[in-house]
């Protein structure tokens, strides 16, 4: 499982990608997230989450310096023992939320994805 961002031919990179760069720019690589660390940029603790995610639910900004370039991403954290300024790196779930809860049916949603660890 890979945690892809596009790099796009100007330069810059997004995560979560798209069909159009800033500009209109075209995509031009693939770069593969989970194989950087980032740095929290800040975190927060949610207690009223949707059906099916854990409560209580850490979540974070991070960044990641890829060749220079600032990536951001949001997400969930494994645990509540982080500082702005942690280094975290990501690690791939089956889960992220349990899929019989909810109103959308499970079979049309993916439920992996990754978390933020502190290194």
């Amino acid at each position: 499982m890979t945690m892809d961002a596009i790099r796009y031919e100007n330069g810059t990179i997004s995560y979560p990608g798209h069909p159009r760069g800033p500009g209109g720019s075209n995509p031009a690589e693939t770069i593969d997230l989970s194989e950087y660390t980032a740095e929290v940029v800040t975190w927060t603790t949610s207690t009223a989450t949707p059906p099916g995610v854990r409560e209580p639910n850490y979540l974070a900004i991070v960044e990641f310096d890829v060749e220079g370039e600032s990536v951001r991403a949001i997400g969930q954290l494994t645990t509540d023992d982080v500082e702005t300024g942690d280094e975290v790196r990501p690690v791939h779930v089956d889960e992220l939320r349990e899929p019989g809860a909810g109103i959308r049916e499970p079979e049309s949603q993916d439920w992996d994805g990754y978390r933020f660890t502190p290194v």
